[in-house]
């Protein structure tokens, strides 16, 4: 049985009031994991109530919540968890060009400001959807969230080059396998992201890392690189609850990750520039004034 502390010993690095966790997943009962997806996470139900502790423990003060494999296209559990939160957090939905206006005008009433893409296995929504999906989001405001094969960038350099909306890479780019920081692959994450509107997300180091912890010394040298490329278009999530964690030896140590990853960061202010000003820019947040957003 899997059990996810909840609090533990603070950070090393203290985050700054208004910081702002770009991406994590949570799920209240009554929303079964649908065909297509991966199953619910291991163990206990992690909902809202037990992210809030860890927001506590780690001094998290807004969430951005992201639509989970598990509910595929169904953002009903997405929406419960974004009341259940409150003026904390906003949304990152999983829809197609099949979605209605109507729909959508529901959803961003109930926080949502987003659209994820996910070109893995188990992903709702794949890159041959972008363009619709960019369409949608770019008439609204809203911003992407993109996940692919990071060793196959060099296969949709075009189509991502041509999105409209703000939007980010996950994962630190995922499974750049062998790639090296004045390699080829971050040549062109460096061209995106000085296009404008693509930000880089600290996320999940440890499904994109080949190295494994507790360093990640490849993700880690690729992270850095990009951090003093672009510090403001840095953005960070804890990625909890950790969701290919099945068993507690896999389940990682949020306190001592948080540290491992915004110790990539040069100094303060490139530190509260990816907690705050950069989460505060991609997701159109407004300015943190102590309370929710």
């Amino acid at each position: 049985m899997l059990t996810r502390p909840l609090s533990g010993r603070k950070p090393a690095i203290g985050l700054p009031e208004g910081a702002v966790d770009t991406q994590m997943h949570a799920y209240l009962p009554g929303y079964p994991s649908l065909p297509g997806g991966p199953p619910l996470p291991a163990g206990a139900l992690p909902d809202p109530e037990q992210y809030r502790q860890v927001m506590i423990w780690l001094g998290i003060s807004r969430v951005i919540v992201t639509q989970g494999n598990a509910h595929q296209r169904d953002n009903a559990n997405l929406l419960a968890c974004l009341e259940a939160f409150g003026s904390a957090a906003r949304g990152v939905a999983a829809f197609g060009a099949e979605m209605s206006d109507a729909e959508l005008d529901r959803m961003g009433e109930a926080g949502v400001v987003g659209a994820r893409i996910m070109d893995l296995p188990g992903g709702a929504v794949s890159l041959d959807e972008l363009d619709a999906v960019d369409a949608r989001v770019a008439d609204r405001g809203w911003m992407l969230a993109v996940q692919f094969d990071g060793n196959r960038i060099f296969d949709h350099l075009d189509r991502l080059s041509a999105i409209r909306s703000r939007w980010v890479l996950d994962h630190h780019g995922k499974f750049f396998a062998g790639a090296s920081p004045d390699g080829p692959e971050l040549a062109a994450v460096k061209r995106l992201i000085d296009r404008g509107n693509c930000w880089f997300k600290f996320a999940g180091v440890y499904e994109s890392s080949k190295e494994g912890g507790p360093d990640y010394r490849d993700v880690a040298a690729i992270s850095r690189a990009i951090a003093r490329h672009a510090p403001d278009r840095i953005v960070w999530g804890t990625n909890w609850p950790h969701n290919l964690a099945r068993s507690q030896d896999a389940y990682p140590d949020d306190a001592a990750l948080t540290d491992t990853v915004l110790g990539w960061l040069d100094d303060e202010a490139a530190l509260r520039r990816t907690l705050i000003d950069n989460p505060q820019e991609l997701y159109r947040l407004p300015p943190y004034r102590g309370v929710g957003l």
